[in-house]
């Protein structure tokens, strides 16, 4: 995947991409029940991609009973732990195999640069179903401490029948992060991608099923909100909901599950993440480059950006003029360019939303860019606001805007970090190292990273608090649990016969 093509090239694929239409369900493509499409479109130039099944209820019903099936059946659920292993380490092989196709796919159908699916989600994604996979035959279950006349085991099981709810920012990154896991666990999914970006979540389920991920385990419904999400968090045969994206989407599953069969559900939502940078930190330079990805990667349309950046007052001219230096290599254009590093927003209603933000930054001090390039094109821009309370610098914005805020200590950085309904990433730069570690353990934040932006990596938990979600975390072992019940099995050794012959 390091060897990158050239912009022609890429093009001449996408020209001969065979693109999914259609649902996957119960292990092969399916149009909806109703026969009605709506059409996906590239964020880049407006033109469309192609026609996808327009799901709705019905669809999820026949999705859910056939996952419902292949659960209580146990063609998946029972399987050896080996040999499911072996049936999600041949869908990484697939994966690999089809790389290629798979990023040139996501950036057609989200507007995300060539350059990052080529380098990070596709390569990431793969990571993820091997790690996963590999760790299925690893985790152990439990005998509690007893006496000798019991034995007290505490085992796992899969939770069931799971509805996993994507985002359009990652859409096949937040796929695998989620079927890693739920799969490897024994569940059966019913897949709901998000209407902007539904190719890539159809192609795995595609050559899941060629990798020997039996029928029925792992299904696909594309389709709205309303006429998708909505019905799949209702079912009464549901299990489980994991759902990523934004914090009012996230609160209604809460009411679907209360309103339907209690179901669990699991919440990865937004953040207001702040990057705290300290007088005494050193390397500028890297500070300054760690600033511009956190803000900027994936056009800001990401829930860690860091898009506050908290700036002690001696330190903030020179960081700003080394943000100015490395944000000219964050050229604006054709996604499907891999010298281009900013690509296109997800759709013209998000690029509306973004846009009314940059009417607000007029108000504020425009430190860089500030403007539209084109339509669904905006520049990076870093905007210095007045007041903390500004809503650029309180409101998710979620995209290519870092809002500056001065400072003047230590202590007022870390309270206005924590002045946020949301709480999923924070990082600090310092070279006090008690400074360092006494604030990661003040910040009120999911990860914390120190002297760099980030969100750690597989082997670590990833997940928010207050308003950024609940219930469970991605990444890690621990996002097996969100998978998986525990149920103790309460053994009693006596044997009455005894008792008798006293």
């Amino acid at each position: 995947m390091a060897d990158l093509l050239t912009r022609d090239e890429y093009h001449a694929l996408a020209e001969n991409l065979d693109l999914p239409q259609n649902a996957f369900i119960d292990g092969s493509f399916r149009p909806a029940l109703s026969g009605e499409t709506f059409e996906t479109t590239n964020p880049a130039t407006g033109a469309v991609l192609g026609t996808v099944a327009a799901c709705g209820t019905a669809d999820v019903d026949f999705a859910v009973s056939k996952a419902r099936e292949a659960f209580d059946d146990g063609r998946w659920s029972k399987l050896h732990p080996a040999e499911r292993k072996e049936a999600l380490i041949r869908l990484a092989k697939l994966m690999t195999r089809n790389a290629r196709e798979l990023a040139v796919m996501e950036s057609l159908d989200s507007g995300k640069t060539i350059f990052d699916c080529e380098t990070v989600d596709v390569p990431e994604a793969i990571h993820v179903i091997k790690w996963h996979a590999e760790l299925i035959d690893k985790i152990y279950d439990q005998v509690a401490p007893a006496s000798d006349d019991h034995i007290a085991m505490v085992v796992r099981e899969p939770v069931g029948v799971v509805g996993l709810v994507l985002p359009w920012n990652f859409p096949l990154l937040m796929l695998a992060w989620k079927i890693g896991p739920a799969l490897a666990a024994g569940c059966s999914v019913v897949v709901k991608p998000a209407a902007e970006t539904t190719l890539t979540a159809l192609r795995i389920a595609e050559l899941a099923h060629e990798a020997g991920v039996p029928r029925g385990v792992f299904n696909v419904v594309p389709g709205s909100g309303a006429e998708v999400g909505e019905p799949l968090g209702r079912h009464p045969d549901v299990d489980m909901v994991s759902f990523t994206g934004s914090t009012v989407t996230g609160r209604r599953f809460l009411h679907y599950s209360a309103e339907s069969n209690l179901k669990e559900v699991v919440l990865e939502l937004g953040g207001k993440n702040p990057c705290i940078v300290l007088d005494d930190a050193e390397h500028l330079d890297a500070v300054a480059a760690h600033v511009v990805n956190g803000a900027f990667w994936n056009m800001g349309e990401n829930c860690s950006a860091a898009s506050r950046l908290i700036v002690q007052r001696g330190i903030k001219a020179k960081l700003l003029a080394r943000v100015a230096e490395h944000l000219r290599a964050w050229v604006v254009g054709d996604p499907l360019d891999p010298e281009v590093r900013v690509g296109a927003l997800v759709s013209k209603a998000h690029f509306a939303k973004v846009s009314s933000y940059l009417d607000a930054c007029k108000a504020e001090t425009i430190h860089l860019g500030g403007k539209i390039v084109a339509e669904g094109f905006v520049e990076p821009t870093v905007v210095e606001v007045s007041s903390p309370a500004s809503p650029l610098a309180v409101e998710e914005i979620f995209g290519p805007v870092l809002t500056v805020i001065e400072v003047a200590s230590f202590e007022e950085a870390i309270a206005l970090a924590n002045a946020t309904d949301y709480g999923l990433c924070a990082s600090i730069f310092t070279a006090n190292g008690k400074r360092a570690l006494r604030g990661a353990r003040m910040l009120r934040a999911g990860t914390v990273t120190v002297n760099s932006f980030g969100e750690g990596d597989i082997t670590t938990p990833f997940g928010g608090m207050k308003q950024s979600g609940f219930g469970g975390r991605d990444n890690s072992i621990h996002a097996h649990d969100q998978y998986t019940q525990l149920k103790t099995i309460w053994l009693d050794l006596t044997d009455p016969a005894d008792s008798s012959a006293d």
